[in-house]
């Protein structure tokens, strides 16, 4: 049921619970940091880069810029520096239909749960 309009939380998800999920494949991993972010830091292993100005066209399945290798079928987890930017995706991506997306921090929460990194 909803509130005021809006759907319900999704339920938590652990970045060492991503990462598992990621490593059998049934998850989507967003990064939507900058690009500079990602030169720096590389990004996690498997991870789509999605900055958060282009969320609304590239992870949106309605719109002609959509990235195609996003299995709309499978949950989604996303993760910024630190947590915000990815707060703000995953209410863009409940908005836009997808039903089981997570916040799960940032990059080094990630990397911190032993999650692989690899460069950009």
């Amino acid at each position: 049921m909803s509130f005021f309009g809006r759907k319900p939380a999704t339920p938590a998800l652990s970045a060492q619970d991503a990462i598992n999920l990621s490593k059998s494949g049934e998850i989507n991993i967003i990064d939507v940091r900058d690009i500079s972010e990602l030169k720096q830091t590389g990004k996690a292993k498997g991870a789509h880069h999605i900055p958060l100005m282009m969320i609304q066209s590239h992870a949106n399945p309605s719109h002609p810029e959509f990235n195609k290798s996003l299995d709309t079928s499978k949950p989604v987890a996303i993760y910024c520096a630190s947590g915000a930017r990815s707060g703000m995706a995953v209410r863009a991506l409940l908005q836009m239909g997808f039903e089981s997306v997570h916040n799960i921090g940032g990059l080094m929460h990630w990397h911190s749960a032993g999650g692989d990194l690899e460069a950009a």
